[in-house]
């Protein structure tokens, strides 16, 4: 079966979720969250793979061992399909792409090419993609990274501590159509050109 999106009252479970987050509301939803939730999921990754890459569903439990927060479930699924991230809970469905937390190693790559000739075709790239209605950027450090000016010309770029694009949809009907599908290929098209730069100018560990 493929995808034809989130049919099932994913919005329910979510919000349920989030009133009684314990294993006894998961356990007494389980059967739901794998065939509302987690089921659709696979399927769009499914469909999305010759496009994308390989896809993977993040699981639903919560790492609480170093958390003040014990809840033991987050609320909403995540997946990522090669470079790009799907997000869906009870109010949004959110795409996204880029270097989330990367570590200072990574960081130090990064800020070498954005003051180089790369800079430049990152700094248009951002400049379309925002035109396009993207949100691009990401935790901004409050002044200058050590070593850089004030007033260099890409100083924003150098000043991200995360680079990241992304594209937030309300949940409205068509989350329960194929159209999903169409809305975020259509969103990754749009981000894409992060992606690729990155990929191109700052070498992975």
């Amino acid at each position: 079966m493929g995808f034809e999106g989130w049919k099932g009252d994913f919005v329910g479970f979510f919000r349920g979720l989030e009133l009684d987050n314990s294993k006894r509301y998961f356990e007494a939803h389980r059967k739901q969250f794998e065939e509302d939730v987690r089921g659709p999921m696979l399927e769009l990754l499914a469909e999305l793979e010759p496009l994308l890459g390989p896809g993977k569903v993040f699981r639903i439990n919560r790492d609480i061992r170093f958390s003040a927060d014990k809840s033991p479930y987050k609320t909403n699924i995540g997946a990522t399909a090669g470079a790009m991230y799907i997000h869906l809970d009870a109010r949004q469905l959110f795409t996204a792409t880029g270097a989330h937390m990367p570590d200072s190693a990574w960081l130090t790559r990064y800020r070498e090419v954005v003051a180089g000739p790369a800079g430049e075709e990152l700094a248009r790239c951002v400049e379309a993609m925002r035109a396009a209605g993207v949100n691009v950027g990401g935790n901004e450090l409050k002044t200058a990274p050590r070593g850089y000016p004030t007033d260099h010309p890409r100083i924003e770029l150098l000043r991200w501590r995360e680079v990241g694009a992304g594209t937030h949809f309300d949940i409205e009907p068509w989350i329960a159509t194929a159209e999903a599908k169409e809305r975020i290929v259509e969103s990754w098209h749009r981000m894409r050109p992060l992606s690729d730069w990155l990929r191109s100018n700052v070498r992975a560990d």
